[in-house]
């Protein structure tokens, strides 16, 4: 077995970027997939995680303790392992978290650690909402950033007239699935 395994990390269940906003309590889910069907996944020591917090400057090696970190072994023949990352962020600020993956061959997932940086604001709050064109006749984009670690209940957007005139209302379930971060939403918004 000379193939590396293949690692795929996920916040929420969404892929993010370098840098993006994540939510104060999220899901981080590790996933090692290896090609082999005859030699498992099925040791917590293929996978390993470090994090940096913003006040800390060395990082730490995350132990598994069954629930804040919990390791999943893969069954044959689909050979998929996962790690369950569920921490609690209090601080505010820019975070590190460094995987190391392996399958049972001693093969890694890569050449380099994957290594990904993300920012946790604690307080639940809505920015930088905007939106383009502006302004619009029929169809417009919505961008905002929700930080916390709750989606807010009953999110309202309102297109007025230059006078004041409320012409469309647009409700959560017209935006999409909504997760802390960075979000671009589409709406039709022509006069009913």
């Amino acid at each position: 077995d000379r193939t590396n395994p293949i690692l795929d990390i996920t916040f929420d269940g969404i892929h993010i970027l370098d840098g993006d906003i994540v939510s104060a309590e999220p899901e981080i889910l590790v996933q090692l997939k290896d090609e082999n069907r005859f030699l498992a996944l099925n040791d917590s020591n293929m996978l390993d995680l470090y994090l940096i917090s913003p006040d800390a400057s060395v990082e730490t090696h995350i132990l598994y303790d069954g629930a804040l970190l919990k390791f999943i072994p893969a069954s044959l023949p689909a050979n998929k392992a996962r790690v369950e990352y569920r921490p609690k962020f209090t601080s505010d600020g820019t975070y590190q978290l460094r995987v190391r993956g392996k399958d049972a061959s001693g093969n890694r997932s890569g050449d380099f650690d994957y290594v990904i940086t993300f920012q946790v604001i604690t307080r639940s709050t809505i920015t930088y909402f905007l939106n383009w064109p502006n302004p619009f006749s029929t169809k417009t984009h919505f961008v905002f950033t929700l930080t916390g670690s709750v989606i807010p209940d009953g999110i309202r957007i309102q297109i007025l007239t230059i006078s004041g005139k409320v012409i469309r209302e647009i409700f959560e379930e017209e935006l999409g699935p909504l997760h802390i971060g960075r979000r671009l939403a589409d709406s039709s918004c022509g006069q009913n």
